[in-house]
């Protein structure tokens, strides 16, 4: 391993594609240090952007920071830096998720596959709009699945019996929400409305929400809840949407942030086809519910995401907080 001298304007700008990965509601839940003499960029949680009632295992924080970790493969690729990986180095630690050494290509050189997915960091967002009742290509499809894989996860789209088990388990999902307000205090949080929308940091904004569903049976979560949003207004979903669980043989915090890296892989796969995409975790909150996400003809392994894909717009981009928020260097 021949190690290459970064300054810190090269770290920053692997850490700000790092950090254009999704988390839930966008609370972007990282820390990072780079440890200078060592050519080691160091990924952690931060528990202060934890969600106690949405994920109190702190799941959700793990599969984000996991596709942060993710984009930071694919940017170091793009520099023409091998990124070697150890996820969760420290036992004793559990809040230090990953460390990354950041290295000169050796013999194969860098990895051409990541690299190939740089574009797509900053073209992904997630769409809270209506998608076109289109198909996706089986050459499509499998390209994901593959995407998955690599990662060690499984992508699967269910068919239409499973997918309207998925579909019911989501409106169970909400239908709980409704019944119990206090798990919407996580949602609150998270959510920027009025003119905090226009100076806000992170969090999901007023803009980004997308119109209120009319019609149509695509699970879109609706962030406004009961809550005016000036000019939003409300378009028909598409009645059949293209729904694909990631899922994970374990399901402990390795296999989360495993799960974050194969997500991220197939999202970028997914933007360089052309595709919008969004994600619903509303299910997965719940663990009677998440255990019945599962595949009903294999029972086998562990939800970690649903998806929804399709041909549509590709929505708006969403605030990051500064890399000097985030990042610090030692």
């Amino acid at each position: 391993m021949v190690l290459r001298q970064l300054d810190e304007k090269a770290v920053a700008k692997l850490v700000a594609e790092a950090t254009a990965a999704p988390s839930m509601h966008n609370a972007q839940p990282w820390r990072f240090r780079f440890v200078s003499a060592e050519g080691l960029l160091l990924l952690g949680a931060d528990p202060e952007r934890a969600m106690p009632r949405s994920d109190p295992g702190n799941r959700a924080l793990h599969i984000g920071c996991g596709a942060a970790l993710f984009n930071l493969r694919v940017a170091a690729a793009h520099a023409d830096l091998v990124a070697e990986t150890t996820l969760l180095p420290e036992p004793q630690d559990p809040l230090l998720l990953a460390a990354v050494q950041l290295a000169d290509p050796v013999g194969n050189g860098r990895d051409d596959e990541l690299a190939r997915l740089h574009p797509a960091i900053r073209q992904r967002h997630t769409s809270r709009h209506p998608f076109a009742e289109q198909d996706i290509p089986e050459e499509t499809r499998a390209a994901l699945r593959d995407a998955a894989a690599r990662e060690e996860a499984d992508l699967l789209f269910p068919g239409p019996w499973h997918a309207e088990t998925l579909l019911d388990l989501i409106r169970d999902a909400e239908c709980r929400d409704v019944m119990d307000p206090a798990t919407t205090e996580d949602l609150v949080r998270w959510t920027r409305l009025g003119p905090e929308a226009d100076i806000a940091v992170d969090g999901v904004p007023e803009y980004a929400f997308g119109p209120r569903k009319r019609d149509g049976r695509a699970p879109v979560r609706d962030f406004a809840g009961r809550r005016a949003v000036a000019d939003r207004g409300t378009l028909t979903f598409e009645h059949v949407p293209h729904l694909a669980l990631l899922s994970t043989r374990g399901d402990g915090p390795a296999d989360w942030l495993r799960a974050g890296q194969a997500l991220e892989r197939v999202l970028l796969e997914a933007t360089l086809a052309d595709l919008a995409t969004s994600l619903t975790s509303h299910a997965l909150e719940n663990r009677d519910l998440r255990l019945l996400a599962r595949d009903p003809g294999t029972g086998a392994g562990q939800v970690q995401m649903v998806l929804r894909i399709g041909y549509g717009p590709r929505g708006p981009s969403t605030p990051r907080r500064p890399v000097q928020d985030v990042l610090d260097f030692m």
